[in-house]
């Protein structure tokens, strides 16, 4: 592995070449914060797939491609003065040693919610009103339900065995399933809500993440209705001609690849 000089040395030679393509390149002369938004979350996304692919080559490079956009934003934000990526690196710098006293500090933790607990509670005494200001309004809903309740938890409201979480899952079910028999459209809607926000609560307590575990079902159910796709290909018999019988065939074949 590279040396802590060779990692400054490379980290150096990317903000050079931020500061030739703002000065030179029309593209990037003419990018914004705004502007750069939209691709930043794509970036991300693109690097929660190589994650979840456990692809580390393509790790190295999606990491490259999101470290790129915070040197760009660093750059625009020291144009006008208001910050540069020294300011940036200190901030963070500042943040992690006061949320982390039990290294920097005297004070004793017995384990990870010890820690949990004491950053939530730094935060409120930082100026927060609410642990939940933390989340961001444009998080997906799955993974909003997950830190909300991460939050909170963070400061003792929470139930104490998983056994009690899912005695809460059956008790949303029974209450959804009442109101798609007896109830309305936005009751049901209501309900469903209700449901999922119960098991992505049970998942935390599993430790399972809700959203990669639903990102991994995309994928298996994906990859199956391909091969589902290539048989209705090779037998030149479309999908929509196909019986669900025959469907299931294939399907079966494809769960054992």
């Amino acid at each position: 592995m590279n040396s802590r000089e060779e990692q400054l040395t490379a980290f150096d030679r990317l903000l050079t070449i931020m500061d030739d393509l703002r000065e030179k390149c029309p593209w990037d002369k003419k990018q914004t914060m705004e502007s750069l938004r939209h691709l930043t979350i794509e970036e991300t996304y693109e690097l929660g797939d190589a994650i979840l692919d456990k692809d580390l080559n393509e790790v190295k490079k999606e990491l490259g491609d999101v470290l790129l956009h915070i040197v760009f934003y660093a750059k625009i934000g020291s144009e006008t003065s208001a910050f540069d990526m020294a300011d940036v690196c200190h901030g963070i710098c500042d943040k992690l040693i006061e949320r982390h006293p039990h290294i920097y500090g005297d004070v004793t933790v017995e384990n990870e919610e010890d820690v949990k607990r004491n950053w939530e509670n730094i935060k409120l005494k930082e100026g927060r009103k609410s642990v939940l200001e933390g989340v961001p309004k444009s998080l997906p809903a799955l993974v909003k339900a997950n830190r909300i309740q991460d939050k909170v938890a963070g400061v003792g409201f929470d139930w104490e065995q998983p056994e009690q979480v899912w005695e809460k899952v059956q008790e949303e079910l029974k209450e959804f399933k009442e109101e798609v028999t007896h109830g309305s459209k936005d009751g049901i809607e209501s309900e469903f809500g209700d449901v999922l926000f119960s098991l992505v609560n049970y998942a935390r307590f599993l430790g399972v993440n809700p959203e990669n575990a639903l990102e991994r079902t995309n994928k298996k159910f994906s990859k199956r209705f391909q091969y589902l796709e290539g048989k209705s290909a090779e037998i030149k018999t479309p999908l929509k001609d196909m019986s669900l019988d025959q469907m299931n065939v294939f399907w079966e074949q494809a769960k054992k690849k």
